[in-house]
């Protein structure tokens, strides 16, 4: 790309001065084919954040992501700390995804997406054109004295701005802790759940400094996201870019005048209207290149292509678009390293399918009593005592479950009344056993034993154990 006539933008960041202080940014309400799309996009992402902790599948909560009790849902699935392996793969895998999405599409990701742009820009700025106004207003607002139209206009907004925090931190609960829980908690007194009411006003105070205060700054500073484009992205990468080629001409940006022969005095079809910076969520100039604080967001396409639209120019001075498209005319295609991550993300969504597949809904855990090796009892019987614990990860409970011993003649004993035992709804069974076993049936000192476990007559998890016994001496 050409050189800019400003390098000062790569020093510093938009939003702030140069006495370093913060600067406000009052970006213009978007409007455009774009902005109805991503209005469209949110509105379904929204739908599905609000309801999917309400969702069930199967008697599972649709996503769950219960971190102190170890337990999560993906998508209907339940997760046990046991299938831990499975919940990291399905992260790989996001990665992986987000990388290769990045390296087609740069930050679309961030603009389109990510729950910060949407609740930022079309849920709080929206409140805040419709309380304030637009870019103007919002600014005359913000310098003039407090008087009773100011009071009235920036309480009503915060008081709005705290609750729909309070509603998004209520949500974001239903996610932790489960949805049928909050439902629960919200009828009794808030006072018996303390434990949960403490991190119900964290969240809510952390949603409101977020979206009242912090803003945009959260891509620019926070977010490690932006950072990662930098070494991500390359010149075959789509990203929402300025055509300078046309734009910038041989002699650079002009005012526009009325009947004048722009190509004939050398100047290209930008006008320098300034419109695609004022309305710019993150207070950059998208005329000076690809940018770390860029989300792609397209708002600065939609306003461009409307001004091109007034002055009867061609749209898509400001589109999707490579550098070696601008520069070279070069149409997007697979490169080799997109192909390599395609190649990485098809094997490990196999590996995971696969996995998940394979994965019982009971999981069986036997494991020898740690310091006792064997016993002999009467008859020639060799005795060994292990431990069980049974995960049932299903909505139903686990009746009449018994233990069998598949490749050796032997007997179990659990340390019960009975040798039958339940497994609860989504819990957990543990307890002790004895597996007996003749001398004569055993041929040295050690013997892995495989276990069957029954519910009633139907087979559900079979397991392993090593059983100790005498040493044989010819």
């Amino acid at each position: 790309m050409e050189k800019p006539n400003n390098d000062s933008f790569r020093d510093s960041i938009g939003t702030m001065t140069k006495e370093g202080k913060r600067a406000w940014v009052y970006p213009k309400k978007p409007s455009g084919k774009l902005y109805k799309y991503r209005k469209l996009t949110s509105y379904v992402l929204l739908t599905f954040l609000f309801a999917a902790p309400f969702i069930k599948v199967q008697g599972n909560q649709f996503l769950l992501f219960n971190v102190l009790e170890r337990r999560f849902n993906i998508f209907g699935f339940p997760f046990w700390p046991q299938d831990f392996y499975l919940f990291v793969l399905s992260m790989i895998i996001g990665v992986v995804f987000v990388t290769l999405f990045t390296v087609a599409f740069g930050r679309v990701f961030c603009g389109w997406i990510c729950p910060q742009t949407i609740f930022m820009e079309m849920v709080f700025r929206r409140i805040e054109y419709w309380i304030e106004g637009d870019r103007n207003k919002q600014r005359k607002l913000d310098n003039q004295n407090w008087n009773a139209e100011k009071i009235r206009k920036r309480i009503l907004k915060w008081f709005v701005f705290l609750l729909i925090s309070f509603f998004i931190a209520n949500i974001f609960l239903a996610y932790l802790i489960g949805s049928d829980k909050l439902l629960r908690y919200v009828g009794e007194n808030p006072l018996n759940h303390l434990s949960t009411l403490v991190p119900l006003i964290i969240f809510t105070g952390v949603f409101y400094f977020v979206f009242a205060w912090f803003r945009e700054q959260v891509c620019i500073i926070a977010c490690p996201y932006g950072r990662l484009q930098s070494v991500l992205l390359d010149n075959k990468s789509i990203v929402v870019a300025y055509d300078h080629k046309r734009g910038e001409g041989k002699n650079g940006r002009k005012k526009f005048r009325k009947n004048e022969n722009r190509n004939a005095l050398g100047h290209g079809d930008c006008i320098d209207c300034l419109q695609c910076v004022n309305v710019c969520p993150t207070g950059i100039d998208i005329r000076n290149g690809t940018q770390l604080e860029c989300v792609n967001c397209t708002a600065c396409i939609d306003e461009c292509n409307h001004i091109m639209e007034s002055i009867n120019l061609p749209k898509g001075l400001i589109r999707y678009a490579s550098e070696d498209e601008i520069e070279n005319k070069q149409k997007f295609k697979l490169t080799a390293r997109m192909k390599g991550y395609i190649a990485v993300l098809t094997i490990l969504i196999g590996v995971f399918t696969g996995l998940l597949l394979l994965r019982n809904d009971v999981e069986a855990t036997v494991l020898r009593l740690p310091g006792q090796l064997y016993e002999r009892k009467g008859d020639g019987l060799i005795s060994n005592i292990f431990t069980y614990k049974l995960v049932n990860k299903t909505v139903k409970d686990i009746d009449n479950v018994s233990f069998k011993l598949r490749n050796f003649k032997g007997t179990i004993k659990l340390v019960t009344a009975k040798n039958t035992f339940k497994v609860p709804k989504q819990g957990i069974a543990e307890g002790s056993l004895f597996i007996e076993i003749n001398r004569s049936n055993l041929n040295g000192d050690k013997h892995k034993l495989i276990l069957d476990v029954y519910s009633g007559d139907q087979h559900i998890e079979t397991t392993t154990v090593n059983f100790l016994g005498p040493r044989s001496y010819n």
